[in-house]
């Protein structure tokens, strides 16, 4: 079992950056980030295979996300700059060894463990 535990949530104004943190308690295959807000579905929004470093990012924050990771600390971040009202959400780190489905806003995310999420608050 791995454990998870995401930081770096807060509020900004729109345009502004925020970087979340998550630390795990063991390697996996993957791990990634989704967000989801009230009355909505889980969308995926960033991967990252931590063997290769390949990542991925779904359509609506490509450009303004980038997910990094440190291997050495089991750490991985989500950078989040030009922030929108609409990236208001719970974002959730996730990690995977049989399931690495990073989903979008048509997919949802699949993975094998869940971290608490933290809180993302977009203001204008």
């Amino acid at each position: 079992q791995v454990q998870l535990a995401e930081s770096g949530g807060g509020s900004v104004q729109v345009g502004g950056s925020l970087r979340l943190s998550c630390v795990a308690s063991d390697r996996s295959s993957c791990m990634g980030w989704f967000r989801q807000s009230p009355g909505n579905v889980r969308e995926g929004v960033a991967g990252i295979y931590t063997s290769g470093g390949h990542t991925y990012y779904s359509d609506s924050v490509r450009g303004r996300f980038t997910i990094s990771q440190d291997n050495a600390k089991k750490t991985v971040y989500l950078q989040m700059t030009s922030l929108k009202t609409e990236d208001s959400a719970m974002y959730y780190c996730a990690a995977g060894n049989s399931l690495c489905v990073f989903g979008d806003h048509r997919r949802p995310p699949r993975y094998n463990y869940y971290g608490q999420g933290t809180q993302v608050t977009v203001s204008s």
